[in-house]
């Protein structure tokens, strides 16, 4: 408890220096954001004023398709928030997971539950029309995600603009993104690869409150932990016995979030301290020394300090390996799932 204490002083310490909104204060207007130049890094030639000129309609055409596809199938908003997670963790946020190619991070086997592609492809559709040759498919899923995490009940945040897309995209890449079985120390490391710590790995964590996760993932905790050919005694008894129940198929899927699924709350660590964390790597973060406080710290202290880090963290994650205007290797797609070379 005294851990969980410390945690939250810290925490408190980080979001009085970090302001963010959990409302779209200014939600496609031009409001004032000078407050918001302190609490991420604009040192890569990423703008907050970006479009301003060049594109005064960039963020109204993403809120307005978001909020039109995810009223159609609100499973689109998780799985826009886990199409950037997988782009950012691979090469950086370069859109290279759109480029839709063999041998493309597309293809590989870890992004065959990938989702989104289409809601990216219709919202660049009209950006060309408004502002053709303007508008990257990296800028366009940083918003996207960002507005389907507002529309979710999440925070909303304001995002630097700028980035370029990649023009290759390998599968082998993928191996990067941290997988379901990895040990807090492996995600550590990936995390600071990143230039991102250990809060940050907590809260980004945190996702996990919205959206599903195939049985095919977890069925090794289920069935034969360990090759043990039993469960992994660290999820709760009654809850291994529904996940059994609910997996016995790889192909069907489960809420990672068992109690309130489609709510952007802090739930997903009040889970985790009961023993439900559904992946293994979620569940790791109570045993963990280095992470249980933090568990703790947002499964105590109610959904607002969940919501307020998870912007910060986003706006660290979203400018992770960016390429810019002044790189040779970037460009500005014409259609996001293929390079303007047409090699790939």
């Amino acid at each position: 408890m005294k851990l969980a204490v410390v945690s939250v002083a810290v925490l408190l310490v980080i979001l009085i220096a970090c302001p963010v909104s959990t409302r779209a204060e200014g939600y496609g207007d031009d409001g004032d954001d000078d407050d918001t130049k302190s609490w991420f890094p604009l040192d890569n030639l990423l703008s907050l004023r970006y479009y301003d000129k060049i594109c005064p309609s960039f963020e109204k055409i993403v809120a307005t398709k978001v909020s039109e596809w995810t009223k159609t199938d609100p499973s689109l908003g998780p799985a826009l928030l886990r199409l950037v997670f997988h782009d950012c963790g691979v090469t950086g946020c370069d859109a290279s997971v759109l480029l839709d190619h063999e041998g493309s991070e597309r293809k590989s086997p870890a992004s065959k539950t990938l989702r989104g592609f289409e809601l990216i492809d219709a919202i660049k559709s009209e950006m060309e029309k408004s502002c053709p040759g303007k508008v990257s498919c990296a800028d366009i899923l940083v918003a996207a995600s960002r507005d389907a995490t507002y529309r979710l009940g999440g925070p909303y945040w304001p995002n630097a603009y700028g980035r370029r897309d990649s023009k290759t995209s390998y599968a082998r890449d993928v191996e990067k993104v941290p997988s379901g079985r990895r040990d807090v120390t492996g995600l550590l490391e990936t995390f600071q690869s990143y230039g991102l710590n250990v809060l940050d790995l907590v809260v980004l964590s945190g996702a996990h409150t919205i959206g599903k996760a195939y049985c095919e993932t977890i069925q090794s905790r289920l069935y034969n932990f360990n090759g043990s050919n039993g469960t992994d005694p660290s999820i709760e008894p009654k809850y291994a016995d529904y996940l059994r129940r609910k997996c016995r198929w790889a192909s069907e899927t489960v809420e990672l979030d068992n109690k309130t699924p489609t709510v952007f709350d802090n739930q997903y660590y009040i889970n985790l301290r009961k023993g439900e964390g559904v992946l293994s790597t979620d569940q790791e973060l109570v045993k963990d020394p280095r992470t249980a406080p933090l568990v703790a710290a947002f499964a105590l202290q109610g959904s607002l300090m969940f919501k307020q880090q998870f912007a910060v963290s986003m706006a660290k994650l979203v400018n992770v390996g960016v390429i810019t205007g002044e790189d040779r290797d970037g460009e500005i797609r014409k259609v996001c799932s293929k390079s303007n070379s047409g090699i790939y």
